[in-house]
């Protein structure tokens, strides 16, 4: 144990040198070795045991991440390292490559400053490197490259010096052009560019945890050849002995990351919309100690002793016990019981933690994964965009009625957790539907309550959930109250790709100051006179007030927004949500007397107005869709793609990559469900594949009718469709 508190208090002492401090996040596609690289990190840092192989999974400390094999929470570590002779204090954030689980990797990139992007030197870059990448950079985080299982191009692909350095310049090369690609637009960022030369990359086997880079080779004058020869002769622990991995990434880390004083005057304008002139920026800018306390909080997660622990990056000012702290959207103050760092999967408590690092803290009953807290008053922070949103609902539902009240605080405690999660509690059935990213994030979020929580559960078959789209302009509707003295006019035309796009990732929001969000919709293509009258945003549709000085409005508007909001999350057609409309309110009449005109005069009237004017613009159901990778042998092709035509889906493309074919395609999700077992059968287990949510798109005309008299009936409504929806 001895060792440990030394590495605590190495940890305490360099808490304050600024400069000295590397915030971090590993990320990658799945099984790209992210989470053994962190074991190696680990011991090389000596905070646990070598072993000949790296395969402890330190950081995967739930049972159900041991099972699966896989990373399902992000996990938070601090460790040090000496490099040209100054100790450097390391915050790392191993988080999942599974796509189900995204939002992890979304939160933990607002804690850090930097990332290492793992990439498979046989498979290269693949969808999901993509997309944690992108995710990196939309928050300002400057990233590097580890290029991993360097030891499959040698034992596997027989690879020599030449054919293998063609190889990884590939790699580097397809980086290179996805981070060109998302940094064009950025004013604050030079040349994030990775390269052998600048010793931004890295390259070697986590699993036999030996590692290169030009910087490392230089000092231990080992080369290709070398390297293979050593590799080939199984004498890859005198490899490790001779260039440890742990060291080159760490050495990597320390030189070419950013320390906080570096990185948050970039990150601050990023993230953040409050006033740039105020104290308060000052101080997150310059990383202030003595500042006010502000801290975002990434992740929540639960200790059976202490409850609830908040873990998130300090930005400015110390948190210390016994803080009272303001927590965004909520009334009063919350008392700081204990502040940490983490270990491992451990948390250790220390007296303070200063601006600048990754702190744990008990007693923030209100915060939740994104909030902002501090202790003034203040602008939070941007929220935390997810790239996607949930697609897929399961019912759940207590074996036994006494767990009912348990079952409910269990799941308001999910959705704490992970924002991605949505609970919905069906009043009319009783029924709680999980909506999340994928069967596996649902299977997994099912699984923790029946184990953690001790209670028994039945779930549902996979429901997916579906979205409603105006196709056309619609005529001027009138909606009338039950009373017939109120009348509301209006239209609804669909918004182009781009706006609803805009509005998903948070680009244009009400919370922006109006010239902002003005701007931000108009380069993504909405008319200037609209930009400029948007009332309301609601999820991914637009409020457009196109009235001219109507008595009473002004304090009618409230309901009348209400009432739309309430049309739109259940649209016409299924009870679905409603995305991408823009409604105008051209007209209205209001009773002179505000008796007359309350909650249950407007709310039904504007709510009348807005279905009708749907159903006249051709509202249609649009179906979620996975883009769908699947590698495979030359022999199994054609039963793969098979399989994804058999989904009603399309085989975008097909090609050779190494001695795999690889068959890219969408399919809806709805098909997708099961697609596991059946693909495993079709190709004799010998496919590898991989899907990602790619949005939304119109349901053939011919499923329609079907598909939504289905949901109908799942949700107990009336089977026939009003009479205005005989286009379909």
């Amino acid at each position: 144990m001895g060792r440990r508190k030394k590495i605590v208090d190495e940890c305490e002492a360099l808490m304050d040198e600024r400069d000295q401090i590397r915030n971090i996040a590993i990320a990658a596609h799945v099984d790209h070795g992210k989470t053994t690289l962190t074991d190696n990190l680990l011991e090389g840092a000596g905070m646990i045991g070598g072993g000949e192989q790296a395969d402890q999974l330190m950081m995967d400390t739930e049972e159900d991440e041991q099972e699966r094999g896989i990373t399902i929470d992000a996990a938070n570590v601090s460790m040090t390292h000496e490099y040209e002779d100054t100790n450097h204090l390391i915050n790392l954030i191993d988080t999942p490559g599974h796509v189900d689980f995204g939002g992890d990797v979304t939160r933990a990139m607002r804690a850090v400053d930097g990332a290492l992007v793992v990439v498979d030197a046989v498979e290269g870059a693949m969808p999901q490197t993509e997309t944690v990448l992108r995710q990196a950079l939309r928050e300002g985080v400057k990233p590097a490259l580890f290029i991993n299982k360097v030891d499959r191009l040698i034992s596997e692909l027989q690879e020599g010096p030449e054919e293998m350095q063609r190889r990884l310049q590939d790699v580097i090369a397809n980086v290179n052009d996805l981070i060109e690609g998302m940094t064009e637009e950025m004013d604050d960022v030079d040349d994030w560019t990775v390269s052998i030369q600048d010793g931004t990359v890295g390259m070697g086997s986590a699993l036999y945890k030996w590692g290169i880079s030009f910087p490392s080779m230089q000092r231990t004058g080992m080369d290709f050849g070398e390297i293979i020869e050593l590799e080939q002769n199984d004498e890859r622990l005198e490899l490790h002995e001779r260039t440890p991995l742990s060291d080159v990434v760490l050495d990597m880390v320390c030189e070419h990351f950013p320390d906080p004083l570096d990185a948050q005057p970039r990150r601050i304008p990023r993230v953040w919309r409050g006033d740039a002139e105020s104290q308060l920026a000052q101080d997150m800018r310059d990383v202030a100690p003595d500042g006010e306390v502000v801290l975002m909080v990434t992740d929540i997660g639960i200790d059976p002793h202490a409850g609830e622990i908040a873990a998130g990056r300090v930005f400015s000012g110390t948190l210390e016990k016994g803080q009272n702290l303001h927590v965004s959207g909520t009334v009063g103050t919350n008392r700081v019981q204990s502040v940490g760092i983490y270990m491992g999967g451990e948390r250790e408590e220390v007296e303070r933690v200063p601006a600048g690092n990754i702190a744990a803290v008990t007693g923030l009953k209100d915060a939740i994964a994104g909030s902002t807290v501090s202790s003034v008053e203040m602008t939070p922070f941007e929220s935390i965009e997810h790239i996607s949103e949930p697609v897929i609902t399961k019912s759940v539902e207590a074996k036994n009625m006494d767990d009912l009240p348990k079952l409910i605080e269990t799941l308001r405690q999910v959705s704490k957790e992970d924002p991605t999660i949505r609970i919905e509690i069906n009043e009319d059935t009783g029924e709680h539907l999980i909506s999340g990213q994928g069967e596996l994030h649902l299977e997994v979020i099912t699984q923790r309550i029946e184990r953690n929580q001790g209670i028994p559960v039945i779930t549902g078959e996979p429901i997916v959930v579906y979205r409603e789209a105006p196709t056309t302009n619609s005529r001027e509707v009138e909606g009338i109250s039950p009373n017939r003295h109120n009348r509301f006019y209006m239209t609804v035309e669909p918004l182009s790709e781009d706006i609803v796009e805009t509005l998903q990732l948070g680009e244009a929001t009400m919370d922006m100051p109006e010239m902002e969000r003005r701007e931000a919709l108009m380069d993504a293509g909405l008319d200037k006179d609209l930009a400029q009258e948007v009332e309301h945003i609601h999820g991914t549709n637009i409020v457009i007030d196109d009235t001219k000085g109507i008595q009473h409005l002004n304090e009618t508007m409230e309901l009348v927004l209400e009432g739309i909001e309430e049309s739109l999350d259940d649209g016409p057609l299924a009870a679905e949500p409603v995305r991408g409309a823009l409604l105008k309110l051209h007209d209205a009449r209001l009773h002179e007397d505000a008796i007359h005109r309350g909650p249950a005069q407007v709310i039904p009237a504007t709510r009348d107005a807005v279905h009708t004017a749907l159903m006249d613009a051709e509202i249609r159901l649009l179906e979620p869709i996975q883009n769908v990778r699947i590698d495979v042998p030359n022999e199994h092709m054609g039963a793969a793609s098979g399989e994804i035509q058999g989904r009603r889906g399309r085989v975008d493309d097909m090609y050779q990559e190494g001695d795999l074919m690889v068959v890219e395609g969408i399919a809806p999700v709805d098909e997708m469900i099961g697609f596991s077992s059946d693909i495993r059968s079709a190709t004799e287990g010998r496919a590898s594949w991989n899907t990602e949510n790619a949005g939304f798109r119109v349901m053939a005309d011919n499923l329609q009718p079907e598909t939504i008299t289905r949901i109908r009936e799942r949700k107990g409504m009336k089977t026939e469709l009003p009479q205005q929806i005989n286009y379909l």
